[in-house]
């Protein structure tokens, strides 16, 4: 069953540590052996083959960089520490999709409704594997990079179709560990995206942003990567009213197979086998139980964002394990039209909406 997945940071680790994905996690995994990069980042769930065989057709693919004052060594290379150096940064990321695109002709940016719908007809059944193209939407994961509220036509205009304003606080609005408000330069920003009719991620906003974000923002409204507080009971985690007000906007949250989003207490080092996929289920189905619809949830893994293959659920080795979700939700009642609804339909109802033709 075709997936779309809503978060994945392939440019950071393309620049970070060299991996190059037009392989398979194996290739990749045996190339980093014995190098320091498994300990920062643990030892990878992507790769092009792993892409294919588990059907995942549609990335929201991020340009993810952080602020110097996060950083967690001399090897963290996208890191900034103003404006200018989080735009340098950001657009050698965007560079970096443009490339993999121009040089390997299984990926295809995605930027309009015709681009859509011409990946997702490459894995129509008909037509042979060969053929299957894994499309990219880019997201942007905190919003510094974007130098002023009218610089966002040019990100635009580069592709960029999705913005998050924070991943920790930046100029535009409070988030994960820095609480706060949208600034005016973020509402002036998020004004000027929903003329382009871009799509805003609520994921890692301070509540306080979260919520005025969805009363104002008039565009569409994702939180690509972000787990309900039942599972995990920060602030990085959604209430169930900020998942309904979401709903309601007809918005979309993703899962994130990460232990430590699906177990309270689970850290680095525990046991992979400590947690099970049917966590993951039972997340997905928590958004299903507040907002009495299957509508409102898919698949935003996070994958090689900080986390790898020791950090996520005893039967997931690579990407293509998310086929194995569909068990856990069948034995929780959710019908094949179900399932299709979380791994690709709710997105695709969401990028259909807010793409250009």
């Amino acid at each position: 069953m075709l997936i779309v997945d809503a978060h994945e940071d392939i440019a950071w680790n393309v620049l970070t540590f060299g991996r190059d994905y037009r392989h398979s996690a194996a290739w990749i995994r045996e190339r980093e052996a014995g190098t320091p990069i498994p300990r920062h980042n643990g030892n990878t769930l992507l790769g092009k083959d792993d892409w294919l065989r588990g059907e995942v057709g549609v990335i929201f693919a991020t340009l993810f960089i952080s602020p110097l004052r996060r950083r967690l060594g001399d090897w963290e290379t996208q890191s900034y520490a103003s404006a200018e150096e989080a735009y340098r940064l950001a657009s050698a990321q965007l560079d970096t999709y443009h490339r993999l695109v121009e040089e390997d002709e299984t990926f295809r940016l995605i930027g309009s409704r015709s681009d859509l719908e011409e990946v997702l007809a490459t894995w129509e059944q008909e037509r042979p594997s060969e053929e299957r193209r894994v499309g990219l939407v880019p997201l942007m994961e905190g919003a510094d990079p974007i130098l002023n509220p009218e610089q966002v036509e040019e990100w635009y205009e580069r592709g960029l179709r999705v913005v998050g304003l924070a991943w920790e606080g930046t100029r535009y609005a409070g988030g994960t560990h820095e609480p706060g408000p949208l600034t005016s330069a973020g509402r002036d920003l998020i004004a000027a995206m929903a003329e382009l009719g871009m799509i805003l991620d609520l994921s890692h906003l301070a509540e306080e942003a979260y919520y005025q974000a969805v009363e104002e923002y008039e565009g569409h409204l994702i939180a690509s990567h972000s787990n309900p507080r039942r599972f995990l009971p920060t602030s990085r985690g959604l209430s169930d009213r900020m998942i309904q007000v979401l709903a309601e906007r007809d918005g979309v949250v993703g899962i994130v197979p990460y232990n430590a989003f699906l177990k309270p207490g689970w850290r680095r080092g525990d046991r992979k086998e400590e947690v099970r996929i049917e966590s993951v289920a039972a997340a997905i189905d928590h958004v299903c139980q507040v907002t009495g619809s299957v509508a409102h949830v898919g698949i935003g893994t996070d994958f090689d964002g900080g986390l790898g293959v020791e950090h996520v659920p005893a039967e997931i080795d690579t990407i293509a394990d998310l086929q194995k979700l569909v068990e856990p939700l069948g034995r929780r009642g959710y019908t094949e039209d179900h399932i299709a609804a979380i791994f690709n339909g709710n997105w695709l109802r969401v990028l259909r909406a807010a793409l250009p033709e």
